[in-house]
């Protein structure tokens, strides 16, 4: 990693108009830095603001307050570099799984030829070579996560966006399609934010993970992975370093998740 961060959040609030007319606040006085070549996970309870955290360093929503930096430039706008991968497949299923891969290059200049040739490189490298000519529905669940994390890597991102990509997909494929994106994104350079519910796959994962309160979010506490590279997701699980790491960072969320439960709980009542 360099000195300088390649995003930074800078006291972030992120206010939204309700349906009722009020106003909600997704996340507050958000500070956070993420460096070159850094994988960092943040996790938290449910809906307290993890992915609106990606959305500002993505420029898809601009802080009610505070600022998002990215590249040392603030945020106005999708930044040049940014790679996204959400929860829900964005393959067309009009088309195969090259001329999906070849979408991104496509959109950014590149020639028809160069695009699918590119594409295919990608689509060997996820582990689909002879598979370019199915089409989305010929595939299984981990199958178009990897044609989604070919269009991702595709256009080399130097940062990595990823919002809970694996949560659908069952334990044993979810493992796999761990192993791959450590695979695929080592030596890259790329800095990752990863959003996930689960802390297992965060600890596997990450260089740092962040813990997030309970809505509107803040970072609680950042936790150091001291888990050497590269991993095997499935063995390090079995680790006393691992398990180590896991029970003090479950130390810190647990409160978090406890405290949403007490307001649902009170909501209802």
């Amino acid at each position: 990693m360099t000195e300088d961060p390649v995003i930074r959040l800078r006291g972030a609030t992120k206010r939204f108009r309700s349906s009722s007319g009020g106003v909600h606040t997704a996340v507050h006085d958000l500070t956070m830095t993420v460096g070159r070549g850094e994988f960092v996970a943040v996790v938290g309870p449910t809906g307290c603001g993890k992915s609106t955290t990606l959305s500002l360093v993505s420029g898809l929503e601009a802080p009610s307050e505070g600022e998002a930096v990215v590249n040392g430039r603030p945020v106005a706008g999708i930044p040049d570099g940014v790679g996204y991968m959400f929860q829900a497949d964005a393959v067309l299923p009009w088309r195969t799984v090259l001329d999906n891969v070849a979408t991104g290059p496509r959109y950014r200049g590149a020639s028809r030829k160069e695009a699918r040739e590119r594409a295919g490189d990608w689509v060997r490298r996820v582990g689909l070579g002879g598979f370019e000519d199915y089409y989305p529905h010929q595939l299984s669940g981990g199958m178009r996560k990897r044609v989604a994390m070919a269009q991702t890597l595709v256009n080399e991102p130097s940062i990595l966006l990823m919002d809970e990509p694996f949560s659908a997909l069952d334990v044993q494929t979810r493992a796999l399609m761990q192993d791959e994106l450590l695979r695929l994104w080592s030596g890259t350079g790329a800095a990752v934010i990863f959003v996930t519910h689960d802390l297992e796959e965060a600890i596997c994962l990450a260089d740092r993970v962040l813990v997030m309160t309970a809505g509107p979010a803040t970072v609680k506490a950042a936790f150091p992975v001291p888990l050497d590279r590269p991993r095997d997701v499935e063995r390090i699980r079995l680790t006393t370093e691992f398990l180590d790491v896991y029970r003090e960072i479950w130390e810190s969320l647990r409160e978090e998740v406890e405290e949403t439960r007490q307001r649902g709980t009170h909501r209802v009542a």
